[in-house]
């Protein structure tokens, strides 16, 4: 899964330097793919459930599964970016967001929230705790700071499949759910929104987009958690 991880990360580290204005969302797929396998694994996504891509592609009011195709990033977009790979079958998951060019205080607060409601997220993933305790650090470091957390798409257990039990509601009161143990992996992943929670899935039967119209950010790591500090795998 360390491995997995590497890939994923690599792949996501190499996708933000290339986001620019004018570049379409079907080459940042296609790079993806050629650096998973080049690296000896295999997509996680293309092909799962249907979906027909290596990369998920989300744009502004995009919260999670966009399908990358012709369109093409703007000056002021905000761009999530979602990835998988499989490395001698053991899985990596992560996510990360990114503005294109210039984008606007409010877009780049978003985006901040989201990568800090992640970080207290994994930090709350200790040996000891309850699995709510994560879901509870994430709603709140988001609120706390204005913006609302998806409530219909939730993190996971990860492992030889992408997706394993339990699931990891963004949301929750502390204290309730399974007792996290060490060697437990999982991928957290909160969705937060500018505007209302509420999200509706468009005519493609894959993007979710917000209800409202409002941006959307979404970050994720794969992370193991341990005796002492949880281990991020995707980092």
């Amino acid at each position: 899964m360390r491995q997995a991880g590497r890939i994923v990360a690599l792949t996501l580290a190499t996708l933000a330097e290339r986001i620019r204005p004018g570049l379409a969302t079907r080459e940042l797929d296609r790079l993806a793919e050629q650096i998973i396998t080049q690296e000896g694994a295999i997509p996680s996504f293309k092909g799962y459930r249907g979906f027909p891509a290596s990369l998920c592609v989300s744009i502004n009011d995009e919260v999670v599964h966009g399908i990358p195709g012709q369109r093409r990033l703007r000056e002021g977009d905000i761009v999530s970016l979602d990835v998988g790979a499989i490395y001698q079958g053991y899985q990596g998951d992560a996510a990360i967001t990114v503005g294109v060019g210039r984008i606007s205080k409010r877009a780049a607060a978003l985006i901040e929230a989201a990568k800090g409601a992640l970080a207290a997220g994994i930090a709350a993933a200790r040996a000891g705790n309850r699995l709510s305790d994560i879901s509870w650090a994430i709603q709140s470091y988001a609120e706390a700071r204005g913006f609302s957390v998806v409530r219909e798409y939730v993190g996971h257990g990860i492992g030889r499949d992408m997706h394993e039990d339990p699931r990891i509601p963004n949301f929750g009161e502390p204290g309730q759910g399974v007792l996290l143990k060490p060697g437990m992996t999982f991928a957290l992943e909160p969705m937060l929104n500018i505007g209302g929670y509420a999200v509706r899935l468009k005519g493609d039967n894959w993007t979710v987009v917000t209800m409202d119209g409002s941006l959307s950010a979404h970050y994720e790591h794969t992370l193991a958690v341990t005796e002492g500090e949880p281990e991020i795998l995707t980092q």
